[in-house]
């Protein structure tokens, strides 16, 4: 009976660890780059978000894990550096927006080289606001796409891109764009579209009221 009994326990243990170990595979995960000065309600929003959604999201500061002050003085703690983060891969890298973070995004080789991957290895980069009119033309990321961005940028964006102004998010293949602090849920729940499926990201911003 005993041996019976260790016989079951052993099993189950070894079902919910192949159920965990299928399930952490599964999961689909995001990388938000944190920078001084970035848009804290693009950050905060497009994590929420995505967390709602299923999706595991790391949270990397640029410069180290310390505390990070955002563009209307919010502090955020990251999870981690960027220079830690940037060994695993993710099914999103996320750039908010934010003029003095995306500035800092455009002048760091670290996100040129992690985006620059992203990109060559065909996985998902979403940038917003002013994001999209630094970070990617710093690095030659998706030129000759169709993208958006905060309206003021334009015109340093259409001569490398198809500039879109009137759509709140677009996305052209593996980039996703958005405008701004007013477009984050759409921007957060199109990335919640295309790694978790709409259904989830429909749950999700039934949710949440929107």
């Amino acid at each position: 009976m005993l041996r019976t009994l260790a016989t079951v326990l052993s099993a189950t243990r070894n079902s919910l660890s192949s159920y965990h170990q299928i399930h952490t595979k599964m999961s689909k995960t995001a990388l938000v780059i944190l920078a001084t000065g970035a848009e804290e309600m693009e950050f905060v929003i497009a994590a929420d978000v995505l967390r709602r959604a299923g999706i595991s999201v790391t949270v990397a500061g640029l410069t180290g894990a310390e505390p990070v002050k955002c563009s209307r003085d919010v502090v955020i703690v990251p999870d981690m550096s960027l220079e830690n983060a940037k060994t695993n891969k993710y099914d999103v890298v996320i750039l908010p927006g934010g003029l003095g973070g995306s500035k800092s995004l455009a002048e760091s080789s670290l996100v040129g080289e992690i985006l620059k991957q992203q990109e060559q290895e065909n996985r998902i980069i979403a940038a917003i606001c002013a994001a999209p009119a630094f970070a990617l033309p710093a690095f030659g990321i998706g030129k000759g796409k169709s993208l958006t961005s905060y309206p003021s940028f334009k015109s340093q964006l259409e001569s490398e891109y198809k500039y879109v102004d009137d759509q709140k998010v677009v996305q052209d293949g593996n980039l996703i764009t958005s405008r701004g602090p007013g477009t984050a849920f759409d921007f957060g729940l199109k990335i919640a579209e295309v790694l978790a499926g709409p259904e989830k990201a429909s749950e999700v911003a039934k949710g949440m009221l929107l």
